[in-house]
């Protein structure tokens, strides 16, 4: 007999659901019995397993081990911390694949699994494959052996692999997710003075939600770095994929921001790359790699479609709005939160120590932060597609790659289809605020005439 999984747990980049309810322990067995199974018909065997801080966590892991080894897979558990340390087991151990169980940003009773393939992200139809698979029952039947790493000195080793910062003085908020004991030991070898917050790992999260592209989740790192005079801060989610920051009088440095930096000094080592940012990436940005030397590409919102095409062109850096920041320079192309802290001190280092007169130096763009709009699973891409036929016929100067990006004198505005909710999310940027007013009437008036209610649906 095979095992069906809830509908709503098979996502486009993971497998996602509430403890108890929509994920079990169940769920967690067949998951290893499946990908197992997926694993060795590639020709593969063995699978790093590593799990957040969450308290449902270990439970999932000792169930999704157990799946995993009736598949005839030999397990290496590298334990407790960030995806990111998961995805170094599989390449510094040689490994054929991976799976973190993690909940990343969303609420404590939430949890999830994320896996890799050492050769290409497994996304998508991949996990709708899965779900058929373990519904069929197809599975291979073995007996697989379970190992022990503890890796994270020889990750922090590898993090700070030909560092070339200077010094200076850092606040890192952990958001008590899985960053905490990594970053502990990171700055203990790191020149400067360095502020730790939040660094026990507890997956009730009692200080703040661990997501640092909501600025609310910021007011803790942005006190730190006043009180404490620091140059910047940082501040990572959950599983630490992600990164947040704020200059030394606290604003924030939003991920493309934090991209446009970490690209100078790989543009330096490797002039004429293509460096990679997602559609809902600001002008200012594209702009910045040009001047720089780059290609600048712009390509689909997701860190596994940007993990995909960066393999497909041989991009060295890529990034999201989100703050998932990939580096195959000097790494695998895999996103790292900790990681992107790490060059974020060696490329502020590189371009004059201050990351406060970069933030000043930036160009002034007026744009809204990301507008969510409810419509259901079956509604959402079809107005998208009504809206990109209406601004065809009309002669719009329109960017197709994820959803419709509309390019306007005044600026620009962009409508897509969430891939992980039943929602469109929207943005727009402008000149100036009556160019940016402009931008968004338009927008308001394509999503009437397609039947969408202008009221933001809640996070």
């Amino acid at each position: 007999m095979g095992h069906i999984f809830h509908p709503t747990t098979l996502r486009e980049y993971d497998m996602r659901g509430i403890v108890g309810d929509t994920l079990t322990d169940g769920d967690a067995h067949a998951i290893g019995r499946s990908f197992g199974t997926i694993v060795r018909r590639g020709g593969g065997k063995t699978v790093a397993v590593g799990r957040d801080g969450r308290a449902s966590s270990a439970g999932f892991e000792t169930a999704l081990v157990a799946g995993l080894v009736a598949a005839g897979v030999d397990v290496v558990s590298v334990g407790l911390g960030p995806s990111p340390m998961l995805y170094f087991a599989v390449y510094d151990l040689g490994l054929d694949a991976g799976v973190m169980i993690t909940g990343s940003h969303n609420p404590p009773d939430w949890n999830g699994f994320k896996m890799m393939l050492k050769s290409r992200p497994f996304f998508g139809a991949d996990i709708h494959a899965l779900g058929a698979l373990s519904a069929a029952g197809d599975w291979i039947a073995g007996t697989g052996s379970v190992a022990y790493a503890d890796i994270m000195d020889r990750y922090v080793d590898r993090l700070l692999d030909g560092f070339t910062g200077g010094e200076f003085t850092i606040a890192w908020d952990c958001g008590n997710g899985v960053a905490g004991p990594v970053v502990e030991r990171l700055v203990k070898r790191l020149p400067g003075t360095h502020h730790v917050l939040f660094a026990e790992v507890d997956g009730n999260f009692p200080n703040h939600h661990p997501d640092p592209t909501d600025e609310r989740n910021l007011a803790d790192l942005k006190r730190v770095v006043a009180e404490k005079a620091c140059d910047f801060g940082v501040a990572f989610d959950g599983d630490a994929d992600r990164i947040g920051a704020v200059d030394g009088l606290g604003r924030v440095v939003w991920g493309d921001q934090l991209l446009g930096i970490l690209a100078q000094p790989v543009l330096k080592a490797l002039p004429g790359s293509t460096i990679i940012a997602d559609v809902k990436a600001s002008q200012a940005l594209y702009d910045r790699i040009a001047e720089l030397g780059g290609v600048p590409l712009m390509w689909k919102t997701g860190h596994s479609l940007i993990k995909a095409k960066m393999q497909e062109v041989g991009s060295p850096l890529a990034g999201e709005m989100s703050g998932h920041i990939f580096f195959k320079y000097r790494w695998y192309g895999c996103d790292d939160g900790i990681l992107a802290a790490v060059r974020l001190i060696e490329a502020v280092n590189d371009a004059g120590g201050s990351l406060t007169a970069i933030k000043d130096a930036m160009p002034v763009m007026v744009n809204t932060p990301e507008m969510r709009f409810q419509s259901s699973e079956d509604r959402k891409f079809a107005v998208v597609s009504e809206v990109l036929a209406r601004l065809k016929a009309d002669g719009a100067d329109v960017n197709e790659t994820d959803g419709a990006r509309v390019m306007t004198p005044d600026g620009w505005w962009l409508l897509r289809a969430s891939n992980t909710q039943d929602v469109l999310t929207a943005r727009a940027e402008g000149r100036d605020e009556a160019a940016l007013a402009r931008l968004t009437t338009a927008l308001h008036d394509q999503l009437a005439r397609s039947g969408v209610k202008p009221v933001l649906a809640g996070h």
